[in-house]
């Protein structure tokens, strides 16, 4: 595993990085640093962690709904049951979903979500 320097929100973090990942590895940072920087440029957010608090519920939170659109969408190839591979957790279990809500209505309460 080869480690990669990345910067988020103008900070350095060395990560290690599976062989092959490296894109992929640099996409994701990429989406993170956009997240933080949105959140800590509307000027509402100062503290780096809750930044990055409110970026990460904001990531998880678009993912939950590209999946639930996925999910209600006509399926163009076979259900992930008939490929042989489990559900994903977001699809099987409501729980996820409302705590996703829950969270949203909370932090969106204080005037912080974006």
């Amino acid at each position: 595993m080869k480690q990669i320097e990345v910067q988020i929100m103008g900070q350095s973090y060395l990560l290690g990085c599976p062989d092959g990942g490296e894109a992929q590895l640099r996409e994701a940072v990429e989406r993170v640093d956009a997240a933080m920087c949105k959140i800590r440029d509307a000027g509402k957010v100062k503290a780096r962690d809750r930044i990055a608090v409110l970026a990460s519920l904001n990531l998880a939170f678009d993912l939950a709904a590209q999946q639930a659109t996925a999910a209600a969408a006509p399926a163009a190839v076979p259900p992930a049951e008939a490929a042989g591979t489990p559900p994903d957790t977001a699809e099987t279990d409501p729980k996820a979903a409302q705590l996703i809500q829950r969270l949203d209505q909370a932090l969106a309460g204080d005037g912080h979500l974006l």
